[in-house]
C-alpha cells in the first residue's frame, strides 16, 4: 500500500493538529508539536495550510511536517511507525526530489525524531548533521513556585502588549496585532496561552505563549522573549516559571523547550526555573 504526500487545505489542518496532540507523550523524542503548527498560524490559515505535509497510509496518516521557512522541514512521524522500512524511504524519496513539492532544490535541512529510521536513510543519503540543539524538559507533577512578578494573561484587547515584547525581544518587526489575532483564530491556540511579565513600575518586561497538547501530555513553551531593555534582572526565570505554570493548569504533564546550544544563556535561563537538559537533537542538511 502506498503512503501518499498530501497537502491539506484549510479545512484539513484541525486533523493534522490532532493527531500531532496524538502523538506527544512522556518520553518522546523532540518533535513537531502542534504548538509549532499554533505559532505558525500566526501568517493565516491559508499559509499554514500550504506550509503542511501529510504521508498518509489507507487513509490514516502516519507523518506530518511542517515548512518552517523555504529551506527548513520540520517533520514528525506515528511512534508506532517510526522504524517502518517503507515510510522511511518514501519520506526520503519525497524529500529529495524537489519536484514533489516537499523542499526545493539548493542548501536544505530537514528536522525529524533522532531515533527514527528516515535518519539512517538520509545519513545513506548523504545528509549531514547540522549544529546542535539543546531540548530542555521540566516536569509539571507538583506545583511550580511562584514567579515573583506579575504576570499578565494577554487577551484580545492586550494582543498589543504582547506583540510588542516579542519585536523587541527578537528585533523583528514581523509580530504585529493583526498577526497575534491570526495565530489566536488557529485552533491551536484554544489550547494556548500568552502571558506578559511586568516589573514594579508596570513596564511589560518578558512574553511567552506556551502550548498544550493536552492533559497528561507534553506542553510547549514557544516562544519566550525578554525585552532588550531589561535583561539581566531575572525576567526571563519569571517568565519562564508562569509558563511552566500555565501549562501546569492546563493539564500538562511537562513543560517542553528546545533551543540551539549556542543560545547559552537561553539554556542557562530555562536552567535555573527548574528545567532539566535532554540529549541534543541535530537537523539534517543537504548542500547546494
Amino acid at each position: 500500500m502506498t503512503n501518499a504526500l498530501h497537502t491539506p487545505g484549510v479545512d484539513g489542518l484541525r486533523e493534522v493538529v490532532d493527531v500531532l496532540r496524538e502523538w506527544q507523550y512522556e518520553g518522546a523524542p523532540m518533535q513537531l508539536h502542534p504548538g509549532d503548527l499554533g505559532w505558525f498560524w500566526r501568517f493565516g490559515a491559508e499559509a499554514t495550510a500550504a506550509a503542511v505535509r501529510t504521508w498518509s497510509r489507507g487513509g490514516r496518516i502516519l507523518a506530518a511536517g511542517l515548512l518552517d521557512g523555504p529551506e527548513l522541514l520540520r517533520l514528525t512521524i506515528a511512534p508506532d511507525v517510526q522504524q517502518d522500512e517503507e515510510l522511511a524511504r518514501q519520506l526520503v524519496e519525497d524529500v529529495t526530489d524537489p519536484e514533489r513539492g516537499v523542499l526545493p532544490e539548493g542548501k536544505v535541512n530537514i528536522e525529524a525524531p533522532m531515533d527514527a529510521r528516515v535518519q539512517d536513510l538520509l545519513s545513506e543519503d548523504g545528509w549531514r548533521t547540522d549544529e546542535p540543539w539543546i531540548p530542555l524538559r521540566r516536569d509539571l507533577t507538583e506545583p511550580v513556585e511562584d514567579p515573583g512578578v506579575r504576570i499578565e494573561a494577554i487577551g484580545p484587547e492586550r494582543a498589543h502588549a504582547r506583540a510588542a515584547v516579542h519585536r523587541a525581544s527578537f528585533d523583528s518587526v514581523s509580530f504585529t496585532d493583526e498577526r497575534w489575532h491570526a495565530m489566536a483564530a488557529g485552533s491551536p491556540y484554544a489550547d494556548a496561552r500568552c502571558l506578559v511579565a511586568h516589573d514594579v513600575r508596570g513596564h511589560s518586561v518578558a512574553a511567552v505563549t506556551v502550548w498544550s497538547a493536552g492533559p497528561g501530555k507534553p506542553g510547549l513553551l514557544e516562544p519566550m522573549g525578554v525585552h532588550p531593555e531589561h535583561r539581566g534582572h531575572g525576567y526571563g526565570k519569571a517568565i519562564t516559571l508562569a509558563a511552566a505554570a500555565a501549562l501546569r493548569e492546563l493539564g500538562s504533564s511537562s513543560a517542553l523547550v528546545c533551543t540551539p546550544v549556542s543560545y547559552a544563556g537561553a539554556v542557562a535561563t530555562y536552567r535555573s526555573a527548574g528545567f532539566r537538559q535532554r540529549p541534543e537533537v541535530r537537523d539534517r542538511y543537504r548542500e547546494a
